[in-house]
C-alpha cells in the first residue's frame, strides 16, 4: 500500500488542471481491431460486480463461464483484472473471498476496489474524530482505511440514549440512563446504506446541527457544517429481486432533503467517492498497473474496458474517466496542481477540466496519478443483466429533453446529467459477450 500511496498526489480543497487546447466535446471511444502479441500488455479489465457477475449471492452463469477463459491452467490471469464495486459493507479481503467462491477463480484483495477504498489516501482526515455510518464491520473498515479515532452510530446512540426515539421499543424505560461524553466529532463518513435509516438520519443530523457535539442543545446554526464524505451514490442496485432495490444514493437523498428542510441550507460534501466519481477510476487504474507489473508486462497499459450494468454509475464514470484521459493525453506536461480558490459548488464545472465538476473529480479532495504514462482511453461496456434493461426507453441525445415524466435523472444531485456520458461505447447482453468483444477488439486469443 505504501507503494500505491507514493503514486498519488493528495490535494486539499480541490483539483484543477491547467487549460489546454483540447475541445470539451465528448468523443465516444471506439477501438478498432488491431493485432497484438499476447504477453506484451496493452489493456486491462474493470468489472462491476452486482448485476454483472452476481445477482445478490447468486453468480450469473455467464460470469463463471468467461472467467474460466480469463485464467490459464495455473489460475493466473491472462490480462489485468480489477473488480470495481460501489458496495462498501465489508473488507476487501472478505469481498475477494466471496468472489473467489462465486467465480471459482482466485481473486486477490489487491484486485478489489470497494466504494470506500480511495479513502486510504484522504490522509488529512485520518487523525480526526470521525462518525461513520453504514452496516457491517464499519469500525474495522474505518480503521483499516487509516482512520485512527472512530465513533460509530451505535457508539453515539449508547452515549446519548435519549437521542434515538422514533422506535418506541428502543426508548429508555423507567429511569433515564446517564449520558457518556464522547470527543467532539470532526467529520462524518458515510460508507453505505444503514439498517435503521431513522436512527442514522437522526443522529447524523444531531452531529451536523451541533457542530459535532450531539449532547449539546442547539442554539444557532453552524454553517458551513462539518466535513461530510460519502461513498457509493447508487440510487438503486440489482439483487435477486426482479426490480432494482434502494441503494446508498437513496439514503443520501433523504439526508440532503432533511438537512435542507430543517436548516434552509444545502448539505455539502467534501468528497463523493465511488462510481461514477473519477477518483475511483483513477484508483482502479493504478491497481491495473500493479496487476500488469505482476504479470511481467513491460509495455504500459494502453486501454481500459469498464464493464457495468448501471448507465449512471458504471457507464457515466467510465466515460468521464475517458474524457479525462483524452484531455490529459496531449497536455500532461502542462498540468499543474494548485489549491482551489474556493467558491465553487459541487455541480459547477471546474476551470480547465473540460466541463468536469468538483463532485465528478472527487469532491474537495482529488487524486491524480503521478505517472506520465496514462492509458489512451477507457471504453464503457453496458450489459443487460442488471439495472439496465433493453426494454427501457432510450435516453434522448438532446440534454434539453431529458427530465420528463418518462425520463428521470437517477444520478447524484451534484452530478450533471450529460446524456453523452450515459451512452456506452458498446452494448452487449452479458459479461461473457463483453469479454469476448474486448479480446476480439484487441486481437487476443481467449481460449
Amino acid at each position: 500500500m505504501a507503494k500505491l500511496l507514493q503514486r498519488f498526489n493528495v490535494l486539499t480543497f480541490g483539483l484543477r488542471l491547467l487549460k489546454s487546447t483540447h475541445t470539451s466535446t465528448v468523443k465516444k471511444l471506439y477501438v478498432s481491431s488491431r493485432s497484438y502479441t499476447p504477453g506484451r500488455g496493452t489493456f486491462g479489465l474493470l468489472f462491476d460486480i452486482d448485476g454483472v457477475l452476481v445477482r445478490g449471492r447468486t453468480p450469473i452463469p455467464a460470469a463463471k463461464q468467461i472467467f474460466r477463459n480469463l485464467v490459464d491452467r495455473k489460475g493466473k490471469y491472462k490480462v489485468p483484472v480489477v473488480f470495481v464495486t460501489n458496495a462498501g459493507n465489508s473488507m476487501r479481503q472478505t469481498k475477494a473471498e466471496q468472489l473467489s467462491h462465486q467465480l471459482e477463480v482466485e481473486v486477490s484483495p489487491d484486485q478489489v476496489v470497494l466504494s470506500h477504498s480511495p479513502l486510504r489516501v484522504f490522509t488529512q482526515y485520518h487523525n480526526m474524530c470521525v462518525l461513520v455510518s453504514g452496516q457491517g464491520p464499519v469500525l474495522d473498515v474505518a480503521r483499516n482505511l487509516g482512520f485512527q479515532n472512530v465513533v460509530t452510530i451505535d457508539m453515539l446512540r449508547e452515549a446519548y440514549p435519549l437521542q434515538d426515539v422514533v422506535d418506541h421499543s428502543r426508548r429508555p424505560k423507567d429511569t433515564v440512563p446517564p449520558t457518556k461524553e464522547l470527543p467532539p466529532i470532526e467529520a462524518v463518513i458515510l460508507f453505505g446504506e444503514p439498517v435503521r435509516w431513522e436512527t442514522n438520519l437522526q443522529l447524523i443530523m444531531d452531529v451536523l446541527l451541533t457542530n459535532g457535539r450531539p449532547g449539546d442543545a442547539l442554539t444557532s446554526l453552524h454553517y458551513p457544517h462539518l466535513p461530510v464524505l460519502a461513498c457509493n451514490m447508487d440510487l438503486m442496485w440489482m439483487a435477486e429481486a426482479k426490480n432494482p432495490r434502494f441503494g446508498h444514493g437513496m439514503f443520501l437523498v433523504c439526508l440532503e432533503s432533511l438537512y435542507r428542510k430543517v436548516t434552509g441550507c444545502e448539505l455539502k460534501y467534501e468528497a463523493l467517492i465511488g462510481k461514477p466519481s473519477m477518483v475511483t477510476y483513477n484508483y482502479a487504474e493504478l491497481l491495473v498497473r500493479q496487476q500488469a507489473e505482476s504479470l511481467g508486462w513491460t509495455r504500459p497499459v494502453e486501454r481500459l474496458y469498464a464493464i457495468g450494468d448501471n448507465p449512471m454509475a458504471d457507464i457515466y464514470g467510465a466515460n468521464l474517466y475517458n474524457r479525462y484521459l483524452e484531455a490529459s493525453r496531449d497536455s500532461w506536461t502542462q498540468m499543474l496542481l494548485k489549491q482551489s480558490g474556493g467558491g465553487e459548488t459541487q455541480s459547477q464545472p471546474l476551470e480547465g477540466t473540460h466541463g468536469m465538476t468538483r463532485a465528478e473529480m472527487g469532491g474537495a479532495a482529488g487524486l491524480l496519478a503521478c505517472q506520465e504514462t496514462l492509458p489512451m482511453g477507457c471504453s464503457s461496456i453496458l450489459v443487460c443483466t442488471g439495472v439496465y434493461s433493453q426494454d427501457q426507453q432510450e435516453l434522448p441525445p438532446d440534454p434539453g429533453h431529458t427530465l420528463t415524466e418518462h425520463q428521470v435523472f437517477h444520478g447524484h444531485r451534484d452530478f450533471r446529467f450529460d446524456p453523452n456520458l450515459t451512452q456506452p461505447s458498446f452494448l452487449v447482453h452479458d459479461v461473457k459477450e463483453a469479454v469476448e468483444l474486448v479480446f476480439q477488439q484487441e486481437g487476443w486469443p481467449l481460449e
